[in-house]
């Protein structure tokens, strides 16, 4: 009997090693770190962060925090109406800022480091209107604080004042330049404590209101303790500091206010406050609330309005009521706004669909129609014109993704057609309208005559070629006055003193980010579409390339067309020391997009003239481990918006067919390891292109979504819900066919991803479906991680995931029988790789 117990014990022995072996913890449960070299690159000193003077006369310099610890990630966190809140500091979980702020003089280039505590960080940076003096918020262990200082260097911080930034700016400038509006922590208690047990149940009810967008159900408030900590954290006052005097004036009773802006002349506020009880079912910015005037003294002297919840508004419309309430900036005291006309529905018949409003002071009469709109209005507060009633105004068509831009006059009640465009058009794109301070801190156009200063990216066939234009409003022509050279990628930073000189920031391939101080010279003889003569250019900062070893990577913009004609490009890049006619492993990184037609799909995005500098968890540090890289590859999705994703699938095979063909037709890629790596929408291609082609050796699929089901009510560009377009949310889901993912797909999420469509179950039930189906799969779940990954921790260990992941099953795989060489009419023979185990 006990020899027979003891065979049994054997045999249950090894069947349980056996069993303890099948289902042993993975490699890399614990953190790991990437090789060496990416180490190096990874924690090489940043670039200084720049924040200009509105003048252009000064630079504010700071090192920036990019990658915090984990312990502070797993810190205390309450998530709150569409908010997290570091409950220590009263502000964004999170938030970093950076150190050592100095200021430089850009005529001259003097240094001067502001006396602020070692390690303390500055989260903001508000210039005074002249650009001499300037406020800072900075983050502490318990609170975020207020730093006034002036260009001479000398900085002081506000005591007792806590600023509350959690609902927007929580400090401004008044229009004295001498004080600022501040919104205070103020004096309470402690946090409201949890209850022992719950109240009662998480409880939801829909009475037949209409469908909200996904994107806008994601870290909620749900129990009664959440609305408490809500009304704590998001309360603040309103005080006036002025420190020169060292005093503080409290404005109102404390509140939580969504807005407060003074008015032009300083004797009105603008308030908005967030009106009680508070929704568990959208975020803060569609609570109910309350839009007063008050006087200079913190008195309320008008109700603007009353709007209600906006938990009923169509998917990619607009709520009822005024929107965007704000003053006029070249009157002392004119409030204007939006209201929709369509009932705030995209798909609605309307003969307009938006109007623009006024109502002057004191605010008794009735509002005054100014506008009216055939599409939405998208953009005019920032609009205003420096003289008269000018205001540029711009609406969009959402079927066709166009804009158009009006120029009105206010005063004189006229509107006339400025220019409109394609928006995805970035090759004709006029770029955006560079604005400047008036002597009250108010922003508006800035002209030289009747004609305003536009600056842009500038893309082209061959890349980004940034500009500075003067767009005349009377005749719409264009006048160009500077364009970056083609061999550099230089651009407008902001005037310095006068319009004859600005700040330039300029780089290449080879040559770090500096900043120049620009003379305009004369245009006359400037070759037609190359850059414009300078004058001079005399450099501001001597920053020095922290990284080296990244200038041996060589760029290559490579244009193709996909099999239906639509123009494609990638940004190739090549490993340091690589041999020409070499074939290398290859990944390629792409983000889908959608386009109305085929003639923008297609346009080149960026630049090979910018300055290589790695950073986080990026694809590009496979160039450090000898792979070919095919950056920025176009995925266009091209249709109609409202049906362009029940083509998504064949579209993006046909995307990546075309960049595949091309980079093994130039002779860099082997047929036979090409890797695909995406982040979020990116995370849903790679799964969709590993389930519906045998492209790709392996995958990567970063934070993805990977079953639209889950989003029922409309994501990206698509309007329609799950009911409407059923068969189109399941074709492009590829958890619905991850039994034909038979390539190795690496999965990666952040355990606390608070994007609403990218909820982290999605990779877990996508990589339980590959896994189930016999499919070779990896899922690596990033504790207190978001949709994007910051920790030094989970960064270094991402690295090292995918490194390992495609070394593994792209780099060393062996060559595929047939060779996918023969697919496209190539031979795996010839130059090989010698970094190739035999």
């Amino acid at each position: 009997m006990i020899r027979t117990l003891a065979v049994l014990s054997t045999a249950a022995l090894t069947m349980a090693t056996l069993t303890a072996a099948a289902h042993a913890a993975p490699e890399g449960t614990t953190w790991q770190k990437p090789p060496a070299e990416v180490m190096e690159v990874l924690h090489a000193p940043q670039m200084k962060s720049v924040a200009p003077a509105p003048t252009g006369e000064h630079l504010l310099l700071g090192d920036p925090i990019l990658y915090p610890p984990l312990a502070e990630m797993a810190g205390p966190m309450h998530v709150l109406a569409g908010m997290r809140v570091d409950p220590a500091t009263n502000n964004h979980h999170g938030r970093h800022g950076s150190t050592t702020p100095t200021i430089v003089t850009v005529n001259g280039g003097k240094e001067t480091t502001l006396d602020v505590p070692r390690g303390v960080e500055v989260l903001g940076v508000r210039w005074s209107a002249d650009g001499r003096r300037f406020a800072l918020t900075t983050r502490h262990a318990d609170h975020v604080g207020l730093w006034v200082g002036s260009i001479d260097g000398d900085v002081k911080k506000i005591e007792d004042v806590a600023v509350n930034g959690l609902l927007g700016a929580g400090v401004r400038w008044m229009p004295d330049q001498q004080r600022l509006l501040v919104r205070r922590v103020p004096r309470r208690g402690p946090a409201p404590p949890p209850p022992a047990i719950p109240a009662g149940p998480e409880v939801q009810e829909g009475t037949g209101a209409q469908a909200r967008s996904t994107y806008e159900s994601r870290n909620l408030l749900e129990t009664a303790h959440d609305d408490a900590l809500f009304s704590y954290y998001a309360t603040s006052e309103l005080v006036v500091v002025d420190p020169v005097n060292d005093t503080v004036k409290r404005l109102g009773a404390p509140a939580v206010y969504a807005t407060a802006d003074v008015s032009p002349d300083g004797r009105m506020l603008l308030i908005e406050r967030l009106v009680e009880p508070w929704s568990h079912a959208v975020p803060w910015w569609r609570f109910a609330r309350a839009i007063e005037v008050w006087d200079e003294n913190g008195t309320p002297v008008a109700d603007i309005a009353s709007l209600p919840l906006a938990d009923e508004v169509p998917i990619h419309g607009v709520p009822l009521g005024p929107r965007g309430v704000a003053w006029r900036a070249t009157a002392p005291h004119t409030l204007y706004w939006v209201e929709a006309l369509d009932g705030g529905n995209p798909v609605a018949t309307a003969p307009h669909r938006d109007r623009l409003m006024r109502l002057d002071a004191p605010f008794d009469d009735a509002p005054e129609e100014v506008f009216r709109a055939e599409h939405r209005i998208v953009s005019w507060q920032n609009g205003w014109g420096a003289e008269d009633g000018t205001l540029m105004l711009t609406e969009r068509e959402r079927m066709r993704r166009w804009r158009y831009t009006w120029l009105l006059d206010v005063d004189q009640g006229t509107a006339r057609p400025w220019f409109d465009l394609n928006e995805s058009d970035r090759y004709a794109s006029p770029g955006s309208p560079e604005r400047r301070p008036l002597p009250n801190g108010e922003w508006v156009l800035h002209q030289r005559g009747d004609a305003v200063y536009f600056t842009g990216s500038g893309g082209t066939k061959d890349g980004d070629r940034p500009f500075l234009d003067l767009r005349s409003m009377t005749t719409g022509a264009v006048e160009r006055l500077f364009r970056s050279a083609p061999d550099r990628y230089e651009y407008f930073v902001g005037f310095a003193g006068d319009e004859s000189r600005f700040v330039m920031r300029s780089e290449s391939a080879t040559d770090v980010p500096n900043y120049y101080l620009a003379t305009l010279g004369n245009t006359v003889n400037a070759p037609k579409g190359e850059a414009t003569r300078l004058s001079s250019r005399k450099p501001i900062t001597r920053f020095t390339d922290p990284t080296p070893q990244l200038r041996q990577i060589e760029k290559r913009l490579v244009r193709y067309e996909r099999a239906d004609g639509v123009p494609l490009s990638f940004e190739l890049q090549l490993p340091p020391g690589y041999q020409e006619g070499t074939r290398l492993p290859t990944v390629l990184y792409a983000y889908p997009l959608e386009y109305s037609d085929p003639s923008t799909a297609g346009q080149v995005r960026g630049s090979a003239q910018r300055f290589s500098r790695i950073s986080g968890a990026s694809h590009l540090f496979f160039l450090l481990q000898g792979y070919a890289v095919l950056h920025n590859t176009a995925m266009p999705m091209v249709g109609d918006p409202e049906t362009t994703y029940d083509t998504f699938v064949p579209q993006l095979v046909a995307d990546a067919e075309a960049a595949v063909a091309k980079a093994i037709e130039i002779g860099v890629a082997d047929p036979d390891r090409i890797g695909i790596i995406g982040h979020s929408h990116g995370g849903l291609m790679v799964a969709n292109l590993l389930a519906h082609s045998d492209l790709f050796r392996a995958g990567i699929a970063r934070s993805g979504s990977h079953n639209k089901t889950m989003q029922p009510f409309g994501f990206q560009s698509e309007r329609r819900s799950l009911f409407e377009a059923r068969d189109a949310y399941i074709e492009l889901s590829p958890t619905f066919f991850a039994d034909q993912v038979n390539e190795p797909v690496l999965v990666i999420h952040g355990k606390e991803d608070s994007n609403p469509g990218t909820l982290t179950i999605q990779s877990e039930v996508f990589f339980e479906a590959v896994r189930g189906s016999g499919g070779t799969a990896r899922l690596v779940l990033l504790p207190h991680e978001d949709h994007g990954y910051r920790s030094v921790e989970s960064i270094e260990h991402v690295l090292w995931e995918q490194i390992t992941w495609f070394d593994r099953y792209v780099k060393n795989a062996a060559p595929r029988s047939p060779s996918a060489g023969e697919r496209f009419g190539v031979s795996s023979q010839g130059a090989e790789d010698p970094r190739r185990p035999d």
